[in-house]
């Protein structure tokens, strides 16, 4: 397999998200640095998202998900796709593998990131499986060959998750995502049918205000407690990452596995990657 050199080329990021919000929710701050450098990311859902609310199904529903992950791009002038698979039905299944492999080999990534196996929803399941069962693949030229196979492997990641049966997430990479928070937020704030109608009323939650400026407070005061419940399985990473007289500082973060099963990246191409790190050693 050979080993990807340093290019002047942009650095091109792909996130898999099994729905339309979850690129943002998990990868949301990544995404706005990686634009913030001039480089190119692509959002895409597997499914259609037509499972996602209380009151909305099917055809609307999906066409409303579809025009919030349009909006959610465009705040940070990322490309986006919401795939046809049906939302709460995704299977790891030989169609789905190979449409994997022609959508990576054709955007041609440095980075792809995507859920575990052992996250919650069984369509984040079938869709990190899927994506782990088609990285080696990728480059098998009898293999999807009506799409060039690749000659260099990008470097596979996975999104965190709070899960630890089987195993627990291990994070390589955590990254300080306060200078874009207020991006994160507003890419959070396009998908309006999920972060003010479907997952407060999933979660139990007190109505939600209508007013534009109370909901951007509402949605800020719950996305840092998730940041405040998650960071300290995170603490240990930090510190070993942005040493222990800056961990008090690094509050708001994404964290991210960098999986065995594509090319494993020395610690220069992970700061190329992740150049929002410290560079030092960890």
């Amino acid at each position: 397999m050979t080993i990807m050199s340093e290019s002047e080329a942009p650095l091109r990021l792909l996130i898999l998200g099994a729905h339309p919000d979850d690129a943002e929710y998990s990868a949301g701050g990544l995404a706005a640095l990686y634009r913030s450098l001039g480089y190119v990311v692509r959002m895409v859902s597997a499914t259609n998202g037509e499972a996602g609310h209380h009151k909305t199904y099917g055809p609307k529903l999906v066409e409303r998900r579809k025009l919030e992950a349009a909006a959610a791009a465009a705040v940070i002038g990322a490309e986006h796709e919401v795939g046809d698979e049906r939302d709460g039905r995704l299977w790891n299944t030989e169609e789905l593998r190979e449409r994997l492999i022609r959508a990576i080999r054709t955007f041609r990534p440095d980075l792809v990131l995507s859920h575990r196996p052992q996250d919650y929803h069984p369509d984040h399941r079938s869709l990190g499986q899927a994506v782990v069962d088609a990285a080696y693949l990728l480059t098998v030229p009898a293999i999807c060959p009506d799409v060039p196979h690749l000659t260099k492997m990008p470097v596979f990641g996975a999104m965190f998750d709070r899960f630890t049966r089987p195993c627990p997430f291990e994070p390589t990479v955590v990254i300080d995502i306060a200078p874009v928070w207020d991006k994160k937020l507003a890419m959070l704030e396009s998908h309006e049918s999920q972060f003010f109608e479907w997952l407060p009323y999933n979660m139990g939650m007190p109505a939600i205000p209508f007013n534009k400026e109370q909901r951007r407070k509402f949605l800020d005061k719950w996305m840092r407690e998730m940041a405040t419940s998650t960071r300290p399985s995170l603490e240990s990473a930090i510190k070993r990452i942005y040493g222990r007289d800056m961990c008090d500082k690094v509050q708001l973060v994404e964290a991210f596995e960098i999986s065995q099963y594509a090319h494993e990246p020395d610690r220069d191409l992970l700061h190329r990657l992740f150049p929002m790190m410290p560079k030092q050693p960890y």
